[in-house]
C-alpha cells in the first residue's frame, strides 16, 4: 500500500524529533551508580581499544608480591587512596582528622547492596595487581607499580562490599563476572579502558569474554 504524499512529508518532518528522542533514551540508559569511577569512554572507544590491545598467553606468576604494587600511599593531606575513593564513591560521607569515614554510604555496583559501615567496603583494583602482574606488569618499575595500584584518573579503584570483592579474588572476566547483570557492560569498559591505559595485555579467553559483554551496551 502506497501512503499519500501528504502524510509521507508529515512523517519527514517528525524524523528529527525521533532522533532526539532516541538520542535522549541512550544518555537516559547509561549508568547512574554513585560509586561509577571516573574516565569511562563511550562504547566505540572502548571497542577500539580492546581491538588493539595485544593478545597472549599470561604470564609466570614467578617472583609476584602485593607488596611490589605499593598502596595506599597518601594522596592529600591525612587522605590515603582509600580513603578518597571510599570519599567519591560514597553518599554523605563525613570524615574525622584522619580523613577515615566517621558516617556515610556506599552503594556496591558489582551486587547492588547499600552499606553505611566503611569496614564493610572494600577498595577493589578493576584490574587485580597479580593479574596486573601476569599481563606485563612483572617487567614494570616499582614506581609504575605504585602508580597503577594508587590510579585514581581512570576506572581501577571502585567502592565495593568486601564480600564481592573476595569472590572475584585475582581472577580476570573469563572466570569471574559481577552478580548483578546490569553491571556488567560498565565492568567490561572499566577492565579494558585500564588495561589499554596501562598497555597491559589480554589473553584469548579474557578478550572473547569481553567482546560479548561489550556487544551488550547500549552506551
Amino acid at each position: 500500500m502506497r501512503l499519500p504524499r501528504a502524510l509521507i512529508r508529515r512523517l519527514s518532518f517528525l524524523a528529527p524529533l525521533v532522533l532526539v528522542l532516541a538520542m535522549a533514551f541512550s544518555v537516559a540508559s547509561a549508568p547512574t551508580a554513585l560509586a561509577f569511577p571516573p574516565d569511562v569512554p563511550g562504547k566505540s572507544q572502548v571497542q577500539s581499544e580492546l581491538n588493539s590491545l595485544g593478545v597472549q598467553a599470561e604470564g609466570s606468576m614467578d617472583g609476584y608480591s602485593r607488596d611490589l604494587f605499593p598502596h595506599w600511599h597518601t594522596v592529600s593531606g591525612t587522605c590515603n587512596t582509600r580513603e578518597e575513593v571510599l570519599k567519591r564513591d560514597g553518599t554523605n560521607v563525613a570524615v574525622g582528622s584522619d580523613c577515615y569515614p566517621t558516617a556515610g554510604s556506599w552503594y556496591s555496583y558489582y551486587d547492588g547492596v547499600t552499606r553505611t559501615s566503611p569496614s564493610q567496603i572494600s577498595i577493589d583494583h578493576i584490574v587485580p595487581l597479580a593479574e596486573a602482574w601476569r599481563s606485563g606488569a612483572r617487567s614494570w618499575t616499582t614506581a609504575k607499580r605504585e602508580a597503577f595500584a594508587n590510579d585514581l584518573a581512570g576506572p581501577q579503584l571502585i567502592a565495593v562490599t568486601t564480600e564481592v570483592n573476595s569472590a572475584k579474588g585475582d581472577r580476570d572476566p573469563s572466570s569471574w563476572q559481577p552478580p548483578r547483570t546490569a553491571s556488567h557492560c560498565g565492568y567490561a569498559k572499566f577492565w579494558i579502558h585500564t588495561k589499554y591505559r596501562w598497555g597491559l595485555t589480554l589473553q584469548s579467553a579474557e578478550k572473547t569474554t569481553l567482546q560479548s559483554m561489550l556487544n551488550a551496551c547500549s552506551y
